[in-house]
């Protein structure tokens, strides 16, 4: 077996462990979004472990295709998708905060509410 078969084969064994790693994540983040109680911490199950699947998806694929282009053409997929996952869990999580679908005794640090109170005190002062 020559080196260059070799390197095949350990890139091809690399893909699968991608492959199979990213299906991984992909249950624990279904696990967590069944489980976990309330809507932030199953923003957190559902978007963390969907760009780090995705990067490891993309390895695959780069992996097995060993073509510069395809790798080219794959990096603004996950460079779009990692801008736009967490801006979106970010608004369906103050989406959740301002209607209650949260629990209020798990919460650490609650930096939203003041900043709500503040806007609302600003809607209600007239000549502004």
């Amino acid at each position: 077996m020559s080196d260059l078969e070799l390197l095949g084969r350990v890139m091809d064994i690399a893909a699968v462990v991608c492959v199979l790693l990213s299906a991984a994540l992909t249950v624990a983040a279904g696990i967590g979004l069944l489980r976990f109680p309330d809507a932030l911490s199953r923003l957190h199950a559902a978007t963390k472990p969907q760009i780090f699947g995705l990067l490891l998806i993309i390895a695959a694929i780069a992996l097995d295709q060993r073509s510069v282009a395809t790798l080219l053409a794959l990096i603004p997929v996950f460079v779009f998708q990692s801008l736009t996952a967490p801006v979106a869990a970010h608004m369906v999580g103050r989406a959740a905060y301002r209607t209650g679908q949260l629990d209020d005794e798990t919460l650490v640090i609650d930096e939203l509410g003041p900043a709500i109170e503040q806007a609302a005190k600003r809607e209600e002062t007239p000549g502004r």
